[in-house]
């Protein structure tokens, strides 16, 4: 389950009165704008902790659920504030879907302020650590788990089953709805994962380089090396010994091209690529989804779009 953090007393207090002062039903926070509307029907709502989970739970639950995310589109959720929006939508929330793995550290002080049910949809997931980097101390601290197992489309279908059980035990009347467009969400997922290996397979040394840790599980699924900065977002973010190890990782595999993610400040990617030589590509979609005008408004789009990015930054002369 997810870890806690320290909040301070005095937000926690000032949360929870508001909570308790909240007479009358209120709208959703403007993270739940995105989604689905339910028109009216007293469905139930379900609250996600990120837009990508909000997707996937949208997805499977159609008209059939409200579906609200509690951080907004471009959040770096690894240390979210919830805001008094967001209590009062967990005022509303039938259920809470989290992702865990450590990734919401904030989730369990906010829940205190629920009496929603809440699950956890990756407990079918084999967490991965991060990835240790060459010339880290055997006997350091153990490696952090890996939160990002949605980085994965073979991890992805997993997602969706742990979705789908948990909308079913909410509204079990609207089963075969759940498991009818989990089944269609869950084939495209294995297409996806399948045309990235076919092309992966076609590729030699492949090293994935990024600002932060958070790609092991697609780097395990695609058999590529992995390189980062930082080992998870919210940590010490581009020191020089950092951005020193990331220089020296990309020169000594000729990568030809280096990535940051859309929510985190990419200038210490971009001094690693003006030192080594290599491209900095353009930014990878990890913790949160785009607008509904930007490149990746789906699970679905994040996941071609970063795998495209990816595959192309490593096949320079077959993407020319």
């Amino acid at each position: 389950m997810p870890h806690s953090t320290t909040t301070s007393t005095a937000a926690l207090l000032a949360l929870g009165a508001l909570l308790l002062s909240s007479c009358s039903p209120a709208g959703g926070s403007d993270s739940g704008s995105d989604g689905a509307e339910p028109g009216g029907e007293d469905v139930p709502v379900v609250l996600t902790t990120f837009t990508v989970l909000q997707d996937i739970a949208a997805e499977v639950g159609g008209d059939r659920v409200d579906v609200r995310s509690i951080t907004p589109l471009g959040a770096e959720i690894h240390e979210y504030d919830p805001t008094p929006g967001d209590v009062r939508d967990a005022a509303e929330a039938d259920l809470v879907l989290a992702n865990g793995l450590g990734l919401e550290a904030w989730l369990e002080q906010f829940l205190d302020q629920s009496e929603a049910s809440t699950v956890v949809v990756t407990d079918d997931i084999d967490p991965l650590p991060v990835t240790r980097l060459p010339g880290h101390p055997d006997d350091s601290t153990e490696m952090p788990i890996n939160p990002h197992a949605w980085m994965s489309p073979q991890q992805g279908v997993k997602y969706v089953d742990g979705v789908e059980e948990a909308l079913t035990d909410l509204s079990p009347q609207d089963a075969e709805v759940f498991a009818e467009n989990a089944d269609a969400l869950r084939e495209e997922l294995e297409d996806l994962d399948a045309e990235a290996r076919d092309r992966a397979e076609q590729l030699d040394d492949v090293h994935l380089v990024t600002c932060e840790g958070a790609f092991s599980y697609l780097a395990e699924d695609l058999d590529f090396g992995e390189h980062y900065l930082w080992p998870v977002n919210a940590d010490d973010e581009g020191s020089p010994q950092q951005i020193e190890a990331q220089i020296r990782y990309v020169q000594d595999h000729d990568v030809p091209t280096v990535f940051c993610e859309s929510t985190v400040n990419e200038a210490a990617q971009q001094q690693v690529a003006q030192d080594s030589g290599a491209e900095l590509g353009e930014p990878l979609y990890v913790d949160s989804l785009s607008a509904e005008d930007g490149p990746v408004p789906s699970y679905l789009d994040l996941l071609r779009h970063d795998l495209e990015l990816i595959l192309d930054g490593a096949d320079v002369e077959g993407s020319e």
